[in-house]
């Protein structure tokens, strides 16, 4: 993908499944919600894993382990081993094995998943300030993570022992609601010590880099829901992305999107990894795409005229929001355009 600065969604005459080798797929949002398999994701997923497209889960929720993941996964009806999943947990443990001897002691906060990857990395886990840390990490540990771990992890990186964090999400969705990420627990150590961590998952390069050396593609697609977190780690990764709109990414956050959160391509849910992609085609002064035509009205609104296909309207609408936002963000009106959608 290039870095020029994109102004609307890119077609496609091929499947996507087809296009690329490998599908990066992002879990909550994407493939689940709240445990249960978003519609049309099962059979998405065989259809383009029996096509010959590799399907890998990347997650920067650290709390499981990758064997957690895969049997969830397989109880869902998607057939999936460890070697598939890549998670926040395995990036850090990776960054933190590069700065720090064989072998060495790393103050734990988190979960099991955590542990598991800092072993794999033939690292020690260890529990106290006192065990002599040459590392502290942070992941998400889950609703029954005690608060005493802050305090260890505080005392240590007063002290100067390098900091890390598997991510920086502040929120995660949970059966209930929006809960506190791993995110919201770095912040409690970072006001207690006024120090900045080291982080590892998406978007930032660490995560991507993990992905890549453990999946070995070629021709990446990352597919997420999260414009902040998988679109912008495509981004910064150099590689094309889909969005997908079964997650927390709604049609006004996209059209306002800035130039790192602005996906390859757009579609409803997974069934769009197995089709070809629309063209958006310039027409005078606005976008066409399927039935509909998308400008920038001189009244600062987005308008929309047409009929058709819900998508191929919001990639007309993209285009002619991008195109007007350049390299920041969209400041035009799009409510009516979007309502007229549905959206």
């Amino acid at each position: 993908m290039s870095r020029s600065v994109r102004t609307g969604p890119r077609g496609s005459r091929q499947a996507l499944s087809e296009a690329y080798d490998t599908a990066l797929l992002d879990l909550d949002g994407v493939v689940y919600a709240g445990g249960h398999a978003i519609v049309h994701a099962v059979e998405s997923l065989a259809t383009a894993r029996e096509g010959g497209m590799r399907l890998a889960y990347v997650t920067n929720n650290a709390l499981r382990t990758p064997d957690a993941v895969a049997d969830h996964l397989t109880e869902l009806g998607i057939p999936t081993g460890a070697d598939d999943v890549i998670t926040s947990a395995q990036a850090v443990a990776r960054l933190i094995g590069e700065q720090v001897p064989a072998g060495a002691r790393v103050l734990v906060v988190g979960g099991e998943g955590l542990r598991v990857a800092l072993r794999e990395r033939g690292l020690e886990p260890v529990d106290s300030a006192d065990d002599d840390p040459a590392a502290v990490v942070q992941g998400f540990g889950g609703p029954d993570l005690p608060w005493g771990r802050f305090a260890e992890a505080s005392y240590a990186v007063a002290r100067g022992v390098p900091w890390f964090a598997s991510n920086t999400d502040l929120t995660i969705p949970s059966g209930r609601g929006i809960a506190p990420g791993n995110g919201a627990a770095v912040e409690v150590v970072r006001i207690a010590t006024g120090a900045e961590p080291q982080v590892a998952g998406k978007p930032l390069p660490p995560m991507h880099r993990e992905t890549i050396l453990r999946t070995g593609a070629e021709r990446p697609l990352v597919v997420g829901d999260r414009l902040d977190t998988d679109i912008e780690g495509a981004f910064n990764g150099e590689v094309d992305s889909l969005l997908v709109l079964t997650g927390v990414t709604d049609g006004a956050q996209l059209l306002a999107a800035p130039p790192q959160h602005r996906p390859t391509y757009v579609d409803a849910d997974l069934r769009g990894l197995l089709t070809g992609q629309p063209e958006v085609e310039q027409e005078g002064a606005g976008f066409r795409c399927g039935g509909w035509t998308a400008s920038a009205g001189a009244s600062g609104r987005l308008e929309l005229d047409g009929e058709g296909a819900v998508l191929d309207g919001l990639r007309a609408l993209c285009s002619a929001a991008w195109t007007a936002a350049g390299e920041g963000s969209c400041g035009l009106d799009g409510g009516k355009a979007l309502a007229r959608l549905g959206l």
